[in-house]
């Protein structure tokens, strides 16, 4: 059942400066994951990472909704995003 499991939506500050938005059901995992160089492609190589943001939603569905409107935004509208999500808490 969908609502069984906890969906989340992440973003990761890689060590040269880029952002990686990502979904997953277990944050720690997921970035232990990156860290040990198994995540995505994307992030491998550029460790360390700080995570910067991360929301739960009730379903996969809205989580990756989320995640694909991070993905299309401009890398400063992001930055403006994460600071108004996390200065809500």
């Amino acid at each position: 059942m969908d609502n069984a499991k906890k969906h989340y939506v992440y973003t990761l500050r890689c060590a040269d400066g880029t952002y990686y938005t990502g979904y997953t059901t277990n944050i720690e995992q997921r970035i232990n994951k990156h860290e040990r160089g198994l995540g995505a492609k994307y992030t491998r190589g550029r460790g360390p990472f700080q995570l910067v943001f991360t929301k739960e939603f009730p379903t996969k569905t809205e989580a990756m909704r989320a995640e694909y409107r991070i993905k299309k935004m401009p890398r400063y509208k992001k930055e403006q995003f994460f600071v108004l999500e996390n200065r809500k808490g």
